[in-house]
């Protein structure tokens, strides 16, 4: 019998569906387990990172499943976004027809992967059912003061037409188009997530199962800074320049401040200046750069002098005052002072600029000449330079300097944070309209729960002229006021999507709620999520919003917690010829394609055996080869069962039963692989009889599950595979018979021998005498004594 896979997958994939295989059910009996990976934007097409994303998430589900665990594993659509509309414009359709075929098409396409999604839970954040519980979370965090409105600097995207948030400018592009990103006032509307930033920050303690790079990335994006604001004055006025720094131990040092291009002091500090047309020259110039690129490391930063000076209160000193685009005013009090000596970033600026240095701390051990230094010396020392503090330890001038600054009032110890609020608002068609009404009389008003969802109009103009369309549909602006019943003009800005994948995991636990948000029993049995598998990319992104939502449904009580994912796994990037693929490059590869040459499973065992799920997969067609000739190898065993294994076969399957049980629950898939080849190999040479075969496929299924599900029905099994029990190993049978002991002679290695485990004392003694390479030692002495070390070694003492 050969090995259809096109068959074979075809017939299991339509039976999972009509048996509902993998429907979930809240049961209290049961111990559940909710797996989840990061749902897609439906692009049309998967690729080789969703392969490898899900296939990373199916296996563990399936694994689950097999240990009696009451699975759910869901899968939905992030839906809305900038690309639908894009599309629109581009092949004259509407971003909801063109969403929903590319939805279609990427379920077809999971569903060829074999994965054991409860599809029943399927929805799409484009969904009115969806999207109008986004709008009741707006209104609820509006009620609260958390949603509000404001005009400020946006990043704004000319392509898309529309605002982004920090986090969504990419090397100081669009996160989705990469066109330059620029600055541009606007009133937007925000949420108010620097509420909850103390939360954010001290709760990523109770994460012990993320990786420790994405709780670095959280902890540095929250930013929390304890320091002192300085109080600079300026030379010949009362004006006060607050400066806010960690380091008040190097204040001595302070030979100049910088202050953001878009600080309210300077226009005033170069008017009239000689240097007024040069600084207004670079603050234009400065706004069109993005901020995550003007604080990027690895960018000459740039600053031009504003003619004007200060006075570094703890001497008296007059410094210049700069501008520069590394400085930002959302940090601190949007202004520096630099010490060139002991901040590399100053030290290259004052390079540049030919900007005086002063050492403050040097090592216990030597002194630092300036015109000596390479680089600055930020470690910490002995103060020196520094009035009254000389000859303190760094650490200790740090503390004493901030109380001594406060006593005299030219300073105080403040807390600041890099985190800003939310900014959700999109000048775009396709996502969630904002549920906010302007009326002259009452100003700004929320939409009655009552009248929600505020659904998107289904015509609207997508001529590729820019703008945001719903600003052109009078019969979705024109409205009438809540309150006063007079005219009013809706809100036509929609949030952004992140907003839609803030809470989407609530949702699966009950997806066809229709008085809430979610089913609060129904959460309360499935959350929190167990494990969450997705790509670093989103650690700021997706999950810190994620876990801000959640904060918030536990203050209003819907939730009895206030993290949402218990285990995090990110997935490395899938690359070929040493790059990531992408279209742009012309190096993706089909998965659709592989399955019909190689199938479904075959793509699943190679891209699980290639690399581990943390690390990067490149891309080799011979790996795929060869996972489909070991199926074709597992798949003959069947020819040729034995009626009673052997014993030495015995132990191995035990021993492999333990590897990749300890493997599979750590997620190291290809080293569990490795196992069951050698297995098979095991089975080869010694034949397997039809209980040790039950068990290697057994544990092959949860990898390459069609493959498995047919080959248990061909063993004479009626239920499906996933509703059989995981083996169990047998502790006895992982002792092995033999033991390698070693042999010494006055304490030095001189042979090994094999020998049988329960060997008594006079028999090992009679078998190392004999031994042949000992007998160059003792042909002319006898031993005075053996000393044995039960199962591990004999020594003889001559």
């Amino acid at each position: 019998m050969s090995y259809n896979f096109k068959e074979i997958e075809e017939k299991w994939q339509n039976t999972w569906i009509d048996t509902k295989a993998f429907r979930a059910q809240a049961d209290p009996n049961r111990k559940k387990y909710y797996l989840l990976e990061m749902f897609p934007y439906p692009s049309g097409k998967i690729h080789m990172g969703h392969v490898r994303n899900y296939t990373i998430g199916d296996v563990a589900s399936r694994f689950k499943l097999l240990q009696g665990y009451n699975v759910m594993h869901p899968m939905g659509f992030d839906a809305f976004g900038q690309p639908a509309e894009n599309a629109a414009i581009k092949n004259q359709t509407k971003p909801d027809i063109w969403t929903h075929r590319c939805i279609k098409e990427m379920e077809t396409e999971l569903k060829k992967m074999g994965f054991s999604y409860d599809w029943e839970r399927e929805f799409s954040t484009c969904d009115s059912d969806y999207y109008k519980w986004n709008q009741w979370i707006f209104l609820k965090m509006f009620e609260r003061g958390l949603a509000y409105k404001k005009a400020s600097a946006v990043n704004w995207c000319s392509s898309c037409q529309t605002t982004l948030a920090n986090e969504e400018v990419v090397d100081g592009g669009c996160w989705r188009c990469h066109t330059k990103v620029e600055q541009k006032d606007l009133e937007q509307w925000y949420l108010k997530i620097t509420e909850y930033k103390e939360r954010l920050l001290e709760d990523l303690g109770l994460l012990k199962q993320w990786p420790e790079r994405v709780l670095a990335m959280q902890n540095n994006w929250i930013g929390k800074s304890s320091g002192v604001d300085i109080y600079f004055r300026l030379k010949n006025s009362d004006k006060i320049i607050p400066v806010f720094t960690t380091r008040v131990d190097t204040i001595f040092g302070a030979t100049y401040i910088v202050l953001a291009p878009e600080h309210p002091l300077v226009k005033e500090l170069i008017k009239g200046k000689s240097e007024e047309k040069d600084v207004l020259h670079f603050i234009e110039k400065v706004s069109k750069e993005s901020k995550l690129v003007r604080t990027s490391s690895d960018v000459k930063k740039e600053g031009v002098f504003t003619g004007a000076f200060a006075v570094n209160p703890v001497n008296n000193e007059e410094v210049p005052v700069w501008i520069a685009d590394y400085v930002l005013m959302e940090y601190g009090t949007g202004a520096i002072m630099a010490v060139p000596t002991h901040d590399q970033r100053d030290f290259l600026f004052a390079q540049e600029h030919k900007l005086p240095m002063r050492v403050v701390i040097t090592p216990k051990e030597r002194g630092i000449k300036i015109e000596e230094l390479t680089q600055a010396y930020e470690g910490d020392g002995v103060q020196v330079n520094s009035g009254e503090f000389n000859g303190l330890s760094s650490l200790e001038a740090k503390e004493k300097i901030s109380l001594w600054m406060e006593k005299k009032s030219i300073g105080k110890i403040q807390t600041h944070w890099r985190l800003r609020d939310w900014l959700i608002s999109r000048q775009r068609y396709w996502g969630t309209p904002i549920p906010i009404i302007y009326c002259s009389k009452c100003g700004i008003v929320p939409v009655a729960y009552k009248d929600l969802p505020v659904e998107l109009p289904v015509e609207a103009p997508f001529t590729g002229d820019g703008g945001n369309p719903l600003g052109k549909i009078n019969e979705f602006i024109r409205v009438n006021c809540p309150k006063c019943s007079g005219s009013g003009r809706r809100e036509t800005d929609t949030m952004a999507t992140f907003f839609d994948s803030s809470w989407y995991f609530l949702r699966f636990c009950s997806p066809k709620y229709a008085v809430a948000a979610f089913d609060v029993q129904e959460a309360k049995y499935w959350m929190r999520v167990d494990q969450y598998i997705g790509g670093i990319e989103h650690a700021i992104l997706h999950l810190l919003y994620s876990r801000f939502f959640t904060k918030f449904f536990q203050d209003l009580k819907m939730v009895d917690f206030g993290e949402p994912f218990e285990k995090l796994l990110t997935q490395g990037m899938v690359l070929k010829d040493g790059e990531v693929m992408s279209k742009s490059k012309g190096n993706t590869v089909d998965p659709d394609s592989m399955i019909k040459d190689y199938g479904a499973d075959a793509l699943r065992l190679f891209i699980l055996f290639a690399a581990p799920p943390e690390t990067e997969l490149e891309w080799d067609q011979r790996g795929l080869e060869g996972a489909f000739k070991f199926l074709n190898r597992v798949w003959r065993i069947q020819e040729n069962l034995k009626s009673k294994a052997d014993d030495a076969l015995l132990r191995i399957m035990h021993k492999t039963i333990k590897k990749v049980s300890d493997d599979f629950n750590e997620f190291k898939f290809n080293t569990a692989i490795a196992s069951l080849m050698e297995l098979t190999n095991a089975i080869y040479q010694m034949g397997a009889d039809k209980e040790i075969f039950s068990r290697l496929v057994i544990m092959l299924s949860p990898i390459v599950p069609h493959f498995s599900e047919e080959l248990w029905q061909i063993l004479g099994n009626k239920e499906s595979i996933f509703e059989a029990t995981w083996p169990k190993y047998d502790p006895k049978l992982l002792i092995e018979e033999n033991v390698e002991l070693v042999i010494q002679v006055n304490g030095k290695v001189r042979s090994k021998v094999q020998v049988s485990r329960n060997i008594s004392e006079d028999a090992l003694k009679e078998l190392v005498l004999k031994d042949e390479k000992l007998a160059v030692w003792l042909e002319t002495k006898q031993p005075k004594k053996f000393i044995i070390v039960p199962q591990k070694l004999v020594n003889i003492v001559i």
